[in-house]
């Protein structure tokens, strides 16, 4: 077995796709760095970053497959499942080997498997792009704090942008400690050093304007008011608001 190790990037993934290919290695298994782990029959071997040859990979699997096959591989990459590299790597061998289109061949394991995958991303994402609440902090730009299950920011980043346009925002994944930011005019990834205490309602005045801080009460105080007990099915309400989505809602927090 050739154990390839990338550097976790989408690029990356495809470079040793790209070298799996130039190189005829038929048994090789693709890992990020932190996740490789060779026996002593193994050969280890350390791909480089090519944005070239991902193109070239890119290019020829958009022969292959639709458009919507691509998003598919896209958001299965997003997935971080263990190994789902493999699982990629074999249904693009798959599709370019095969002179007929493979995206519906659901007896094929990496078929379905990718299709499987790429659903559960999809509601992840959309799921995002309903919970996320953003506060408007000192600075003037409007911070939310997420941690999907998956790593769906660069799929929300274009609903944002067309839906909160004429404002300074950034949604930080606390998991993989990393945001998407627009600028007015741009979505860029961004790292910060951000505090534990953040999300602490003790510790708002530090980070929001008090105006939010009234405007995020005042919402609380709505929702309690309008809220009818009588008429409370806590079983509904959990199917259209999973509880691990809880924390990132104001109103579930006030």
């Amino acid at each position: 077995m050739t154990i390839l190790k990338y550097d976790g990037t989408f690029e990356g993934f495809l470079s040793a796709v790209f070298h799996c290919y130039e190189n005829k290695i038929d048994d090789a298994s693709i890992l990020k760095k932190v996740y490789s782990a060779s026996t002593f029959f193994d050969t280890e071997e350390e791909i480089i970053t090519n944005p070239l040859k991902a193109k070239r990979v890119w290019k020829g699997i958009s022969k292959k497959i639709s458009a919507e096959g691509k998003k598919k591989l896209y958001k299965s990459f997003l997935s971080e499942v263990i190994e789902v590299e493999n699982i990629m790597l074999g249904y693009i061998k798959r599709a370019l080997s095969s002179e007929k289109n493979i995206e519906t061949d659901f007896t094929d394991y990496n078929v379905l498997t990718i299709d499987k995958i790429a659903k559960k991303v999809s509601r992840e994402k959309h799921r995002m792009d309903a919970f996320v609440r953003f506060r408007l902090t000192q600075d003037g730009i409007y911070f939310a704090t997420v941690e999907p299950d998956f790593n769906v920011l660069p799929l929300n980043a274009d609903h944002f942008k067309k839906r909160y346009a004429d404002q300074k925002w950034i949604i930080y994944d606390l998991k993989r400690k990393y945001g998407i930011y627009y600028n007015l005019e741009n979505v860029e990834m961004v790292t910060l050093e951000i505090s534990s205490t953040i999300n602490q309602k003790s510790q708002a005045s530090q980070y929001f304007t008090i105006e939010e801080i009234q405007f995020q009460q005042l919402w609380g105080n709505y929702f309690k008011s309008s809220n009818i007990v009588s008429r409370k099915n806590m079983e509904l309400h959990v199917k259209h608001i999973p509880k691990r989505y809880w924390k990132y809602l104001s109103e579930k927090n006030c």
